[in-house]
């Protein structure tokens, strides 16, 4: 039930193109809007991993259940689809003349590339800018697995007063960023990091137990409820989704409290002063 959108927003249909997915009122609602970022490898939009799959089926390797549940939360998803790269040149020759294979070869040994998309970091930078960005959603949540945590810390980093002001929460699941090198020493981001996100980790422990011996914590840590590194997404669906209800539950609270209210007082002054 989601809707493919590709992009560059402006390419033709002989360009090099990439996509994503996204529900049908993503841009739209006011409600939250929750970003799915996968691991970098092979699998494709919606996968979490390939082994997965063919070891434990869709509902553990895919992002399927993570889709449902947002929606059944009435939450907006987009899909981003950060490994699709290059086109082979080789099996798309007949898309392109050879003096465009020509000029665009040489930026690459993987291919072509596409436009927006040459990396995982360039992919969800574009997909931020152009829709996520602009879209009327006013909390917006990352699930972020392996190097889309990475991807992740890269575009807080670009994009840093943007994504504090409309990201609420980031579930971080066996992730591979680096505070220490992609922050730049950022106090900013470091407090950001570790007031808004919580990372989920394989581990011997049971589910949702706290992890504290990692060198590199950056945010609260806790178990995913299993040391298989493929697993891990869908072992801690559950937690996941309280963690980021209670953290939008706490900005809500936060925001009524600070938000100004008119009282009876108030309001007769005004009559009175008119």
């Amino acid at each position: 039930m989601l809707q493919k959108v590709y992009i560059p927003t402006d390419a033709t249909e002989d360009e090099p193109r990439s996509f994503f997915f996204m529900s049908k009122n993503a841009l739209t609602s006011s409600s939250s809007l929750i970003i799915l970022l996968q691991d970098r490898g092979v699998f494709c939009a919606g996968q979490w991993g390939r082994r997965a799959i063919v070891s434990e089926g869709l509902r553990h390797g895919t992002q399927i259940p993570f889709i449902k549940m947002a929606l059944q939360s009435h939450w907006e998803v987009i899909v981003l689809n950060p490994n699709d790269n290059f086109i082979d040149v080789n099996s798309e020759k007949e898309k392109f003349s050879a003096r465009e294979e020509a000029s665009t070869f040489k930026q690459s040994v993987w291919g072509i590339p596409k436009g927006g998309s040459s990396s995982p970091e360039e992919h969800t930078v574009y997909v931020w800018d152009h829709f996520i960005a602009k879209s009327a959603a006013r909390n917006v949540a990352f699930i972020a697995h392996g190097y889309g945590g990475l991807v992740f810390v890269d575009l807080l980093v670009q994009r840093k007063c943007e994504v504090m002001n409309k990201v609420y929460s980031v579930a971080f699941i066996d992730s591979t960023h680096n505070m220490q090198h992609q922050s730049r020493h950022d106090p900013e981001i470091r407090e950001w990091i570790h007031k808004n996100c919580r990372e989920w980790v394989s581990n011997s422990k049971p589910l949702n137990k706290t992890v504290g011996f990692l060198m590199r914590v950056s945010c609260p840590t806790f178990s995913a409820g299993t040391e298989k590194y493929g697993l891990a997404p869908s072992c801690c669906l559950q937690p996941i989704f309280k963690y980021l209800k209670s953290k939008l539950k706490a900005k809500m609270t936060t925001s009524s409290r600070n938000s100004p209210v008119a009282t009876r007082s108030s309001t007769s002054k005004k009559r009175g002063n008119k």
